[in-house]
């Protein structure tokens, strides 16, 4: 597996993210320069007022996004996308020279045309870097891959932002905003070259240009899917949450904390920074995998230190200005750049396992359009945000409580998004009771099969054998399960969400037992995986109990042939889960915390296999670590 250092060495992802975060710098080089320009230059070039321009100018660069996303997305289905973001970087490079042109005839309609371009520009761009990962990466590199994207992005979006403001504050700052732009564009331009061919899914694809018409069909593409869409949905919260905080640094830092224009940049770094790490950590903490269990996690955290930030703000601000360096002597200062990191970080764990969920499961043919449906609805979001931040600020409310109410509102957004979607709160589950307990080592997952159905079984040696092996698995699998369990507080909100099937003993009541198999048989018929315990029973000696054929029953209600993968729990006998000296639970914690386990997996097995070769294969796999 590749790590997030190993894909920037490689020819199918480098070429991408230079491309990426150049276009991203060079963004925000000129859209700040131009605004510091238009702020401080504007009564010599307009009659207009400085924060008029500065919020047409935000409108300008906006509305690509909806005019073209739709068939952004379409002609990223249809072409290479390699092509496509060379034309776009070439785009980049005149968009560069009108601006220049702008800024040199101190012309405001040339340098809002080639605003209206950047956004354009960045409008084709989209479909093309988020489509292309899973065409280049494998699926346990997208959450990586797209980790160091958004990574990228806000670093970009940081520097560029610094740069922007420097350069325009520069003698002949118009030539050196020209000058750099261009450099970065040209550079931007041959880091394209190098991005490898990516085989559009949908080459006679006719085109539409109606952006009505393909806005609400690219819609529909997404909603197909209820967990795609509401992915787009949490995504799209997102860039409201983190743009309704961007927006108000400046008037925060004047107001709240009495910093001056360096301190705001010193906001800005740290709010960056803790998204940039957020989303590094996400490969590692979820070891590859699109671990949506993440997702919770980072929108409770986003509430917590979003609250917290609105309680550390000071009261009453310095009298004289203080810059950055002296606003860090200021003791509440560092509460709120905690707070500030901590809202990113989280952010970070929020966001990316979003972006990679959206990338696998879209449909192939339509995943350019869906990742344009995600553009609309993101660039709508922020819109409809920041009117609503003016709209609560222009009633009085103060920037404290307005961070308090955008932390309230993400508590609720989460809490309705989990309710339509509990796979999201399963994973979190599942995470944390795996992850506070033990540190997992999987062999072999690739032989689960990535599509199709498949019968999973394993030695059972644990009340939490489900659990670990649900936290291994990148599909989600549907277990037959003792009907007790489901009667346990959170045991039974887990396997109830992640449709685990019920079943007794013949003895107890033949009906659910007949019923469990039938259901295991059509859920097989649907291409699911199915879990089972052939043993029947956790083991009290260490040892597996013979394995039972009742795999055969389901298999026998199926006409097609379904692979058996074996699996092979390692080290949790001994465990305070397991029925080492006693029943689990009802003595001492012998074993430390964060204990060692594994997770073997074999080569798929035909559907012919016995319970003594399935027990035999399990054996061997699980080796002599109980």
């Amino acid at each position: 597996m590749s790590s997030q250092s190993g894909l920037l060495r490689t020819r199918r992802f480098a070429p991408l993210f230079h491309t990426q975060l150049l276009g991203a710098l060079n963004d925000n080089v000129l859209k700040n320069a131009m605004v510091v320009l238009l702020t401080f230059q504007a009564a010599s070039w307009t009659t207009l007022q400085p924060g008029m321009l500065a919020n047409l100018a935000a409108g300008i660069f906006i509305l690509p996004f909806f005019l073209f996303s739709a068939t952004a997305g379409q002609l990223a289905d249809k072409h290479d996308k390699a092509l496509l973001a060379r034309f776009s970087k070439m785009l980049e490079i005149g968009i560069v020279l009108i601006a220049g042109a702008g800024f040199a005839l101190h012309s405001i309609e040339v340098l809002f045309a080639s605003l209206f371009l950047m956004g354009l520009q960045s409008t084709l761009f989209g479909p093309v870097k988020y489509a292309i990962l899973p065409q280049h990466l494998k699926s346990e590199e997208l959450v990586g891959g797209n980790a160091l994207i958004e990574a990228g992005t806000f670093v970009a979006i940081l520097v560029g932002t610094l740069l922007g403001g420097l350069l325009a504050g520069a003698a002949g700052g118009t030539t050196w905003i020209t000058a750099t732009g261009l450099v970065i564009a040209i550079v931007g331009y041959l880091a394209s070259r190098a991005i490898p061919v990516a085989a559009p899914p949908a080459p006679t694809l006719n085109v539409s240009f109606n952006p009505f018409t393909e806005t609400w069909r690219n819609i529909q593409f997404a909603r197909s899917n209820q967990t795609v869409f509401l992915s787009i949905m949490g995504i799209s919260w997102f860039w409201l949450f983190g743009a309704l905080f961007l927006a108000q640094f400046p008037a925060y830092t004047k107001d709240i904390l009495g910093g001056s224009e360096t301190a705001v940049t010193l906001l800005l770094a740290t709010f960056t920074f803790g998204i940039g790490v957020g989303s590094l950590l996400c490969e590692k903490l979820s070891a590859g995998r699109v671990e949506l269990g993440l997702v919770p996690l980072g929108s409770i955290g986003m509430t917590v230190f979003a609250l917290d930030l609105a309680f550390a703000s000071p009261g009453t601000p310095s009298l004289e200005p203080l810059g950055a360096l002296a606003l860090l002597n200021v003791g509440t200062t560092w509460r709120v750049l905690i707070d500030l990191t901590l809202i990113g970080t989280f952010g970070g764990f929020f966001i990316v396992p979003l972006y990679a969920l959206v990338q696998q499961r879209s449909n192939s043919e339509h995943r350019a359009r869906i990742i344009a449906a995600n553009n609309i609805l993101n660039a709508l979001f922020m819109v409809v945000g920041a009117a609503g931040a003016a709209g609560l600020l222009a009633a009085g409310l103060s920037i404290p409580m307005l961070f308090a109410v955008a932390a309230l509102c993400n508590a609720a957004v989460a809490v309705f998004i989990y309710g339509l979607v509990p796979e999201f709160l399963l994973r979190f589950i599942v995470w944390v009771l795996i992850h506070s307990a033990y540190r997992l080592r999987v062999q072999g997952m690739d032989s689960i099969p990535e599509t199709g159905p498949a019968i999973i079984v394993c030695n059972h040696v644990s009340f939490v054998d489900a659990l670990v092996v649900t936290a291994a698995c990148r599909r989600p699998i549907r277990f037959i399960m003792d009907h007790n369990i489901f009667k346990w507080p959170v045991m039974g909100f887990v396997f109830r969400t992640s449709k685990a099937i019920p079943i007794a003993p013949a003895k107890e009541d033949p009906v659910m037992m007949e019923c469990a198999f039938d259901t295991a048989a059509q859920a097989l018929k649907e291409g699911d995986l199915v879990g089972i315990f052939p043993e029947g029973r956790i083991t009290d000696t260490g040892e597996m109990y013979p394995f039972r054929p009742g795999y055969m029953r389901i298999l026998e209600r199926i006409d097609t042939p379904v692979p058996i993968v074996p699996m092979a729990l390692q080290g949790l006998w001994g465990s305070f889960f397991s029925r080492k000296d006693g029943p689990a639970m009802t003595k001492p914690l012998r074993r430390g915390l964060l204990s060692r386990i594994g997770l073997a997996i074999g080569a798929p097995l035909a559907e012919s296999a016995t319970p003594d070769e399935l027990q035999q294969t399990v054996l061997a796999l699980r080796g002599d670590t109980r």
